[in-house]
């Protein structure tokens, strides 16, 4: 490959790597182990490939890629949990609440451990 040839391919269309059983393994057993599971599916950018967000009833999240658009709804049905797309639908209120509350946990135990 050239030096330039990066440059050259910069227009052309990115490739995506199919998905990934360690991905999606983890993907399946974090559902399995959590209820009220949904899966939130975000666009590939410049920097990263179309990912899943998987939030359960809590709040608690995770997020591993997926491929695509039809990798997801593939993986969800498989699942038989709902599918969404983020930038139609947004993330769920639920997550950014427990977001929120895991910050607050953090700093607390970080004063903490500045108190010992």
């Amino acid at each position: 490959m050239g030096l330039f040839e990066r440059l050259r391919r910069k227009g052309r269309q990115r490739r995506t790597r199919p998905e990934r059983n360690q991905d999606t393994e983890h993907l399946r057993q974090w559902a399995a182990e959590r209820r009220g599971v949904e899966g939130f599916l975000e666009p590939p950018t410049q920097v990263t490939e179309a990912t899943i967000v998987l939030v359960a009833h809590d709040g608690e999240w995770t997020r591993r890629r997926i491929g695509d658009r039809e990798s997801a709804i593939r993986f969800t049905h498989r699942l038989g949990i709902p599918f969404y797309e983020v930038h139609k639908v947004g993330y769920p209120q639920r997550m950014r609440d427990y977001q929120r509350k895991q910050r607050v946990l953090r700093r607390r135990e970080y004063r903490r451990r500045l108190e010992e």
